[in-house]
Order: C-alpha cells, then structure tokens, then sequence
C-alpha cells in the first residue's frame, strides 16, 4: 500500500483542477481548523493563477492507497466557517480509513444532475461489509435493500440490519428498499381461502404462483393492508417506496383480466399501494416497474399522482454502449433499439420527473448467470459506463441506481472494491446548469 492524499480545499474548480498540471510546494503555516500550526503543502499552478493563489490547499499523507478526497473547507473570510470544525475534517478522514479508496466529490458549489446516485444490495453484502461508508467515500446518495419485504423485514431486526441502518444515518445515505413485493403482500396461504384473490393461468386455472388477480377486491384489500405494515416496518428516508410485482412473473388471465396488459395490471396494483401508503406517509411516492413483461408502457390505466418511472433493462448488454440499438441482448431476439424505444414510450407516458433509471453495472449476481459458484468480477467498461450516463442525462432522468449483489466481503477479499470509485465518479461529473445537464470533464 502506498500513500493517500486527502485534499481540503476552500476553491475549487474541477475542470480546471483536473486539467491543469500542478507542482507541489511546501511551507509552514498555522491551519486553523487544527489546534496548533501544521505543515502544509500548497499547491501551485505552472504559471500564474490568482484562483489558485486565493484558496487554502491542505493536503494529509495517511497510509492507504493512492485517491484524492476533495472536501470544502471554508476560506478565513467565509461567515460559516465556524460551523466547519475539526471534527468534520477528522470526520472525513475517518470515512477514508474505512474503505479502501477515497473518491473523486464533486465541487460544492455545482448542483448535481443526477439527483440518486445509488446502490442495491442484498442482504450478504450488508452484513459483511461497511457499505455505508464505501458509499460515502465513493460519493454515492443512496442504498436500497433486496429482495423481499419480509427478508429485509427480519435483517433490519438484526445486529448488522440495525448496524447498516445506523451507518447509513451516521454518512449521510439514503435508505430505500427495491423489493419484489407480491408474495409477502398477498401470503400465498390465503389461496385455500378464496382463490378467486389470485391469478388464473392461460388454461383458465387459478393458480397459487406468483401475483394476484386485480379484479378481486378482497386481494387489493390485503396488499393495502400489508403495503401499510411493511412500509412502517421498512421506512424510505427518500419517501421513494419500490413494491414490484413477483420478478417477470406472468399477470391474471380471468375474464376481467384478460383485456389488461401485464403492465396494466401491475399499474392497478400500484396504483392501491401508493394510496394505502399515503394513509401513513402522505408525501410518499411508488415506482411503477418497467421490466421484462412490464417493460411497455400501460395502455388502459393512467398512474396516480405519485407514481413514477423506474426503467431497468435487463437484457441489454454491457460490452457495447446502451445506445447501440443494433446491438442483440439477451435474449437475442431483444435488441437494444426495442429496449430504447420501450424507455421512451414510458418517459411519455409517465413522464420524466422523478424517473429513475435501474441498471446492472455493478451486479455481480447477473454477471455470475445467479449462480454463485461460478461467481466472476465485474467487467467494468468505463467508457460504456460514461456514455449510457450521456444517455440517460439527455433523456432528462436525474435518478440513476443499480444493482451491486453479491458485492460482499467474499468478492472484495478477492477482487478489491469493484469499480464503484468510478461508478461515483461517473456520476459526480454531471452537473445541472441552466436547466440542462453538462458533463464536467
């Protein structure tokens, strides 16, 4: 391991730090956020630059590996500087030394685009890792919980659920859950009651599997009900609530049914949910789910105030750029056009506030095929990485997350810390400026 250097700055302009070519010069001065005078290394740009010259430049030698953490620090004539203590810069140390890089934040003063820029995790990876500090060092909002409600319900009962929930709080993060919902909101054992509640199948059976039927009123009524307790049990601190129907599981065909497409379906699900939940948290909000057989925008049901977009393309490939739309994905039949065409009918149809995209580059789970022992490293792309950023930016949707499963302390013993340090820089590049999203390079 070799040297790290944290750098506290009370100016900063990133893209002409990260562009100029800087030498580094040492000299005595008194540091007030520390109670007596340090050295300090100053440094100076080739060639004049008042800019420079203006701000406070600290930088700490600690023995981790080579990053840059940028952190404001206020200047002598700053009227908040005393509200800035030593506390927050060992505070910001403190996160370093948790994890095995520090990354790249964005410059203060910029408002950034993407508003989440988040994770989600399966229950492994939160009990075996302090993702709560990686995530404040990689820059990053949020984690969301995986997979489903009463899972995650029983973890944050735990010593590492109440653990993760209190490093979540102490960092600063989000914490939302992503959960496919169904299951645990209509129990499958209410079938031998009436199973008139649950999906009929294309030969006309109803069957106990997966889903509901949502014509039945007795059905929707127990997911209220329950969509209450978990969202007490399982509070968002964004207000974002996620309750997914069973994963790519087919919809009811009975009678009533039948003339409503899956995503139909599903937004007559959603649309109950988010007002059961309202009941308790009245700003709440609930994504609608566009994924596989939801994957086109419903026809007949109009969403609720409240419901957004949330759009995850599995079938796309990672080698090539999303925007690639000849690009065969998997299946093969499914190309990357059909998938951009299916964001865009949604973006109409639901609009692009609060739309969040719900991607894969960091899921371990999808790249190992599920299958744990043939679990492999992420075959991080930056450049593909950077331009579905462009994409998505330029569709107007400032919410970005993806799966990061299995990235537990197993995989990081094994192979580092994945690429998340670029997963967070990626992001903290785009800023909002004039109403429009612009990359800072």
């Amino acid at each position: 391991m070799v040297p790290a250097f944290f750098h506290f700055s009370s100016q900063f302009d990133g893209a002409e730090s990260r562009s100029s070519k800087i030498a580094c010069q040492e000299r005595r001065h008194p540091c007030r956020l520390l109670s007596k005078p340090v050295a300090l290394t100053t440094l100076k740009k080739a060639g004049p630059n008042p800019a420079l010259r203006r701000a406070h430049h600290v930088w700490l030698l600690v023995p981790f590996r080579v990053s840059v953490y940028s952190c404001y620090t206020p200047g002598m004539n700053d009227p908040n500087r005393s509200a800035r203590t030593r506390r927050s810069f060992l505070k910001a140390a403190s996160v370093a030394a948790l994890c095995p890089f520090a990354a790249h934040a964005a410059p203060q003063t910029a408002t950034p685009w993407f508003l989440t820029q988040g994770v989600i995790l399966g229950v492994r990876d939160m009990e075996t890792y302090d993702w709560p500090a990686l995530a404040k060092a990689a820059g990053l909002t949020t984690l969301a919980t995986h997979i489903t409600p009463s899972e995650i319900a029983a973890f944050v009962k735990t010593e590492a659920g109440q653990r993760f929930l209190d490093g979540c709080k102490t960092h600063g993060i989000a914490v939302e859950h992503e959960l496919h919902a169904l299951g645990d909101l209509l129990p499958r054992d209410f079938f031998d009651k009436d199973p008139s509640m649950f999906r009929m199948n294309e030969q006309g059976e109803r069957v106990r599997e997966y889903n509901l039927c949502v014509h039945s009123k007795a059905a929707l009524d127990v997911v209220a009900e329950n969509a209450v307790s978990y969202a007490k049990a399982l509070p968002s601190t964004s207000g974002r609530y996620f309750f997914w129907i069973d994963d790519a599981m087919p919809m009811c065909r009975c009678p009533e049914c039948r003339a409503y497409s899956d995503c139909d379906q599903a937004l007559i699900f959603e649309n109950r949910v988010l007002g059961a939940i309202r009941q308790i948290h009245a700003s709440a909000t609930l994504a609608h789910l566009a994924y596989v057989n939801t994957l086109d925008p419903p026809t007949q049901v109009k969403p609720d105030p409240g419901i957004f977009l949330e759009f995850a393309p599995i079938e796309r490939r990672y080698d090539v750029p999303f925007r690639q739309r000849d690009a065969t994905g998997t299946p093969a039949t499914i190309t990357h056009g059909r998938l951009l065409d299916a964001l865009d009918a949604n973006l109409e149809y639901f609009g692009k506030d609060n739309a969040q995209a719900l991607e894969y580059w960091l899921d371990v789970s999808r790249f190992s095929s599920w299958k744990r022992d043939r679990i492999t490293d992420i075959p991080w792309n930056d450049a593909v990485f950077r331009d579905d950023l462009d994409l998505y930016a330029s569709r107007g949707i400032r919410h970005v997350t993806t799966f990061g499963v299995w990235i537990d302390a197993d995989y990081i013993q094994r192979w580092g810390a994945a690429p998340i340090e670029a997963y967070g820089r990626g992001l903290s590049r785009w800023s909002l400026r004039e109403g429009a999203p612009v990359p800072i390079e």
